[in-house]
């Protein structure tokens, strides 16, 4: 592969150097990325590093080509930044850290001009009359990703928050709609239906689009957290309402993705399922629960995290870039 990587008006100090991501970088990117969210305040939102290989190993990533890192010259990594082809080659999403000991040496603006050279080669696989974009997440509280990715041409788009619950006794004990009963997840059995469910409930939300069923599979099943004993399924006679699909994440319970399909909103439904949510963890053990949603989420979902006693814990900024104006990915 090609490492020789253009970066105009960028002088990187002598002493650090950019190079493709190895699989032999795992467990130091891995430890990169803990020391950032560190510094920044929120371990919560870093990964292990079988989280990371799982991440590393998804389809259309390919490490040499899609992750860059800049080290030291004795091998020390210090900066890292990867791309993903979100959707349709037209969103495009890109993720980097600078340990923060090696901040102001010009390590973000190389990362970030580098992964737009990549971002701009996906362009060819779209079609030419599409918008292309590139999208980066930021936590709120770094006024140095602030300036690097305004002094990129980037402007703010949205912003999300992580919420948490500290439990200090049992939770309030949840109540579900009549007609509606939890069943265990059963793999193999319900994997269409809860898949066709969380399709449905996240049309709504910013930024989604139907996934495919393998696509769902692979990102739930294959997660090395993947616990389907944490799962809440509730249904309707033979129909999901509505789902709350957990796991841990750094320690801590995590509601991944919790929905409920247009038909049973507005009843209750959604806190009840947050409420078991908290009473599965709570009975293993685990007192901490967090989640991610959309500060602007149109379903009222902040509201109802409030409601139940969960705070703001951190909010991220999702900074964006367009590479070329046209017509949305999903527009006919």
């Amino acid at each position: 592969m090609n490492t020789k990587y253009s970066m105009d008006e960028i002088t990187l100090d002598p002493s650090l150097h950019v190079r493709p991501a190895a699989w032999s970088d795992l467990e130091a990117v891995t430890q990169l990325i803990y020391d950032c969210c560190a510094a920044d305040g929120d371990t919560a939102v870093a990964v292990t590093s079988e989280e990371l290989k799982h991440e590393w190993q998804n389809p259309g990533f390919e490490l040499e080509r899609d992750a860059f890192l800049v080290e030291t010259d004795d091998g020390r990594i210090v900066g890292y930044e990867e791309f993903f082809n979100e959707h349709e080659h037209a969103r495009l999403r890109t993720d980097g850290y600078v340990h923060p000991d090696f901040k102001g040496r010009a390590i973000g603006t190389s990362l970030l001009r580098i992964v737009e050279e990549r971002a701009r080669e996906e362009i060819r696989l779209t079609k030419p009359d599409v918008r292309v974009i590139l999208r980066s997440m930021i936590d709120n509280r770094d006024p140095d990703s602030h300036a690097l990715h305004q002094n990129e041409g980037y402007q703010p788009l949205r912003y999300h928050w992580r919420m948490e619950i500290v439990l200090d006794g049992p939770p309030a004990e949840p109540k579900f709609p009549q007609g509606i009963e939890l069943r265990p997840f059963v793999k193999g059995e319900h994997d269409v239906s809860v898949w066709q469910a969380q399709n449905e409930a996240w049309r709504d939300h910013w930024g989604s689009h139907n996934v495919t069923l393998e696509d769902w599979k692979r990102d739930r099943f294959d997660d090395p957290e993947f616990n389907p004993t944490l799962w809440q399924i509730a249904w309707d006679g033979d129909e999901v309402a509505g789902f709350s699909l957990n796991r841990y994440r750094m320690g801590i319970g995590w509601i991944r993705t919790l929905g409920v399909r247009r038909p049973w909103r507005k009843r209750g439904l959604g806190e009840a399922l947050l409420r078991q949510s908290f009473s599965e963890f709570y009975t293993r053990g685990t007192k901490t629960i967090g989640l991610g949603v959309d500060a602007q989420n149109p379903t009222g979902a902040t509201r109802l995290y409030q409601k139940v006693g969960m705070y703001i814990a951190s909010e991220y900024v999702t900074y964006e870039k367009e590479l070329r104006p046209g017509r949305n990915a999903d527009e006919e």
